[in-house]
């Protein structure tokens, strides 16, 4: 373990969620040294003592639920979380869906869902004396990685793949000081590389297959339960990497143990019809899923083929009787616009993905018109400008005059 400031010793630990090996709470592992498998963060949910009403009294954010997350010392934060939940009434007027919402995780410091791991993530190497971080990324986890190591001071590395990452997720990287590498290769290929670089050179992991970075994503589940007042029917995720997806299902099974809900809603993942080897794992009941060699959408925040947290992920749609669909990238380009000009909400096209997949569940006639839908759209418009760009006329130019201005309005 690198030197640093001393790890301070709590009652959480590491277990293997294939083999249910344990590991020690300050060990750097990413996967089960005995069967390869994930691995995810244990608490023991019995001896704890919440005070739900002591959590109503601090701001909401992710450090609202401090008590079931990993970090003990000061956190490296931005004021990450706390983002707002909003009614889709024209959209679920159109669909026939009175209760459906969308979680914008867009607006956090980076402008994305991101943020909430990589508070807890960059917390935790801090806390566990790391002195570098890394990660592969298709955008959103580079810049969120990016602005947090800059927050804590440490220097971050990323790996991109060539070609393949919106301008705007590169620009917060660069800005923030990280070290940006782009490789000849696709997604998978560069969380392979950056993978072997942590392990034979002492980087620390920021990749979702870090256990302690979906602790703090797992905090949308809780936010979505206290603005709700209530647990809903359905939780919608775009899937890329799966982590948002299996994060969201873990924390609320700990609030089902703590006695804190009595039922878990129906996890629901959406992919592009390029990208979708999860779905194609729960529509074929596979025990696992088949890597998609050539992932191909514009969405690229969820282009991966061969998603790290496959095997959460399919244990949060199966065991919550939920499901998984697919969209085309006319469906997510549609959709977007839908969200911008009917509910003035922009978002990415891997975040319209979740509300697109569910004018898709409706038109296949797998939802009851009465259910309690929450949709998190994961990142801000301005993620990915050259694909609004692209989808929209561009500004008339007239001469300055009235008579011009008045012409360009009647035209």
């Amino acid at each position: 373990m690198p030197v640093g400031r001393p790890f301070i010793s709590c009652m959480y630990r590491l277990v293997c969620v294939h083999c249910a090996a344990v590991y020690p709470a300050d060990q750097i592992i990413y996967t089960c040294s005995r069967c390869g498998h994930l691995l995810a963060v244990e608490y023991p949910l019995d001896e704890l003592s919440i005070d739900r009403s002591r959590w109503r009294r601090r701001p909401l954010s992710v450090w609202r639920y401090r008590e079931l997350l990993p970090v003990t010392g000061e956190p490296v934060t931005l004021q990450e979380g706390g983002t707002p939940l909003y009614h889709l009434k024209r959209i679920g007027e159109e669909l026939g869906l009175p209760h459906l919402y969308a979680k914008h995780e867009g607006m956090n410091p980076s402008g994305s869902f991101k943020d909430r791991g990589m508070t807890v993530g960059v917390s935790m190497a801090v806390e566990l004396g790391m002195t570098q971080v890394a990660c592969a990324s298709t955008g959103n986890t580079s810049a969120s990685l990016a602005q947090y190591a800059a927050k804590a001071g440490m220097p971050a590395v990323v790996l991109l793949p060539a070609g393949k990452v919106a301008l705007g997720k590169i620009a917060q990287a660069l800005m923030h000081g990280a070290k940006v590498i782009s490789i000849r290769g696709n997604f998978d290929r560069a969380l392979e590389m950056v993978h072997e670089l942590c392990l034979s050179h002492g980087l620390y992991l920021l990749n979702s297959v870090n256990p302690y970075r979906l602790e703090g994503q797992k905090t949308i589940g809780f936010e979505v339960v206290d603005q709700l007042g209530q647990v809903p029917d359905r939780f919608v995720l775009p899937v890329g990497n799966a982590g948002n997806i299996s994060a969201v299902h873990k924390g609320l099974n700990e609030l089902l143990a703590l006695g804190f809900i009595d039922r878990l809603p129906m996890m629901t993942g959406v992919q592009a019809a390029g990208s979708a080897p999860i779905v194609r794992a729960v529509r074929e009941d596979l025990p696992a899923v088949i890597p998609e060699l050539s992932p191909e959408t514009i969405a690229t925040a969820i282009r991966i083929g061969a998603p790290v947290n496959a095997e959460k992920a399919l244990v949060a749609i199966r065991a919550t009787g939920g499901t998984a669909t697919t969209v085309t990238d006319a469906e997510i380009l549609a959709m977007q616009r839908d969200l911008a000009r009917k509910e003035g909400i922009g978002v990415e096209p891997a975040s319209a993905a979740s509300v697109a997949g569910i004018r898709r569940l409706v038109e296949d006639g797998q939802i009851d018109r009465n259910e309690r839908i929450v949709c998190v759209v994961t990142g801000h418009l301005l993620k990915d400008p050259e694909t609004v760009i692209a989808q929209c006329a561009p500004p008339c130019e007239i001469d300055a005059d009235l008579s011009s201005l008045l012409s360009a309005l009647s035209s």
